[in-house]
């Protein structure tokens, strides 16, 4: 009786095993064809956004990057001459695009400083005042979402030879007696579209900034008020360093859209005089659709591309120093 009931005992244990493990196959199996049939799902949903992705993005990046090595323009669009890199020579050459480059240059570090730093100041204001905080948003706001050509359009009547400035200037206060030709040189032209530009870019450093503000503990505040410290010493010693991150991102994501500008550009002085504020989006647009080029502009696009993906490159290692930091 004591063996029969010692392999009783054996045999439903080893049946009571078989079981569980047949359960956990199935399982086993159930989940792996439930995550196959999840993940079948989830190819079935992305593939109309990879498709128009791949063809309205990837395809026309990889087909420029192409033209960029062939003779591309109005007298070749059914038969192309590859050139290698003759179409990037001529680019690195080219006087005008030196030009063009040195305007964006200049543009991006003279808008960039200003958006941020009147930016912050306003983010500060707004940050320390108990009432109208939504009012004073609205209001610094408002030049963000004003459209890029209707605000370059009302700049240029402004700073036009006959424009409302110098109608101001001349029969109102009588500074001067003749009209100040605004647009018509290279630098004074750059400065209205510069001034545009910063004044449309501060209400969206204002409301980055402000979100970072709402992030320092006031904690900090109040001990560098038992410190002795002031307002301008809590500002640099207290907010600056809270915000650091805040900043750096704030200082690549403009100076990347510095190096894009051209709606104000082409609105406004439409690079004249003698493309002299052309900027570089501005005249790779002259050079694709005024003259044909197209393996120039191509070429062009991708010299942009590297000096973008550097930006990038640096706003990385930056962003990973303020965090080891």
């Amino acid at each position: 009786m004591r063996k029969g009931s010692k392999c009783e005992g054996k045999t439903s244990h080893s049946l009571i095993e078989r079981h569980a493990k047949a359960y956990e196959r199935g399982a086993s199996a159930s989940m792996k064809k439930k995550t196959m049939g999840n993940k079948l799902q989830i190819g079935v949903l992305l593939l109309p956004g990879l498709l128009i992705f791949g063809i309205f993005t990837v395809y026309p990046i990889f087909k420029l990057f192409i033209m960029s090595f062939f003779k591309w323009d109005f007298g070749s669009m059914l038969e192309q001459q590859f050139i290698g890199m003759q179409n990037y020579k001529e680019v690195l050459g080219d006087t005008y695009f030196r030009t063009s480059f040195v305007n964006t240059l200049v543009y991006t570090l003279v808008t960039v400083p200003a958006q941020m730093i009147l930016g912050l100041l306003v983010a500060v204001f707004i940050n320390s005042i108990a009432h109208l905080k939504v009012s004073f948003r609205v209001l610094y706001y408002l030049p963000v979402i004003t459209s890029w050509v209707i605000a370059s359009l009302v700049f240029k009547y402004i700073f036009n030879t006959e424009g409302m400035l110098n109608y101001f200037l001349t029969n109102v206060i009588h500074v001067t007696s003749q009209n100040i030709r605004w647009l018509d040189s290279r630098w004074s032209g750059l400065s209205v579209a510069m001034l545009l530009g910063t004044w449309k870019g501060i209400g969206w450093n204002m409301v980055v900034f402000l979100a970072a503000l709402q992030t320092v503990p006031m904690e900090l505040y109040e001990v560098a008020g038992i410190d002795g410290a002031g307002t301008i010493k809590k500002f640099f010693h207290v907010t600056i360093p809270c915000i650091r991150g805040t900043i750096l991102f704030a200082l690549v994501m403009l100076t990347i859209g510095g190096f894009n500008v051209f709606t104000s550009i082409k609105m406004i002085t439409g690079g004249e005089p003698g493309h002299q504020t052309d900027t570089i989006l501005t005249w790779m647009y002259y050079k694709a659709f005024s003259t044909g080029k197209f393996g120039y502009s191509a070429a062009l696009s991708f010299i942009i591309a590297v000096c973008l993906a550097l930006l990038a490159a640096l706003q990385f290692k930056l962003m990973k120093n303020n965090e080891k930091g």
